[in-house]
């Protein structure tokens, strides 16, 4: 499914950065070592490298990575792209600085435990995880993202999920995204950062 839609032409989600990565920028440390999670054609894992963070960036369709790395040569940057089923991803354990997670919500709840532990595996004691995405309420809207209001993200789950965590930010509000046609219009959205404890 993920090679045909991202087999049109141009980028289904755009070129440049979520904002949510934007805004968050003091966080991405120049030479931290960074995984971003499903990272599709890679406007994310691009703007990061273009930071000075050693990127690893893994996703399951190798349309595409093609298109990731297309985006990485036109920016001059470098980011070491994996193709690779998020369900068979072996996250190894203290690997990373940083966990990106945007816009990930193509799987339903029990698959979504094993990532959300996978990503705290991965990430070095003191390691932080951002992670963006939609709350029920987008279902309604259908700006983007999945139709399945069990793939959506709450205060609450979020907050359960990571409470092994420090939380260092988590809100919920609504504003107009534009990232291709993938992403388009007023959007419910759902932010999260949290550290891992030392």
């Amino acid at each position: 499914m993920w090679n045909e839609r991202f087999s049109k032409a141009g980028y289904l989600f755009g070129t440049e950065p979520a904002q949510f990565l934007v805004e968050h920028a003091g966080y991405l440390t120049a030479g931290a070592k960074v995984l971003a999670v499903a990272d599709g054609e890679g406007r994310n894992s691009v703007f990061m490298a273009g930071l000075g963070l050693e990127v690893d960036a893994m996703d399951g369709s190798h349309v595409a990575i093609e298109k990731a790395r297309a985006l990485a040569m036109a920016r001059e940057v470098t980011v070491n792209f994996q193709e690779a089923d998020i369900n068979k991803w072996e996250w190894p354990e203290d690997q990373y600085d940083l966990v990106v997670a945007i816009f990930i919500q193509f799987v339903g709840p029990a698959q979504r435990d094993e990532i959300f532990a996978g990503m705290k595996r991965t990430l070095k004691p003191g390691g932080v995880l951002m992670l963006h995405g939609y709350t029920p309420e987008q279902v309604a809207l259908g700006t983007g993202g999945p139709a399945n209001v069990e793939n959506m993200y709450t205060d609450t789950m979020l907050t359960q999920a990571f409470a092994d965590f420090d939380i260092l930010e988590l809100k919920s509000y609504q504003r107009h995204v534009d990232e291709g046609e993938g992403h388009c219009g007023t959007s419910a959205l759902i932010d999260l950062v949290a550290r891992k404890p030392v």
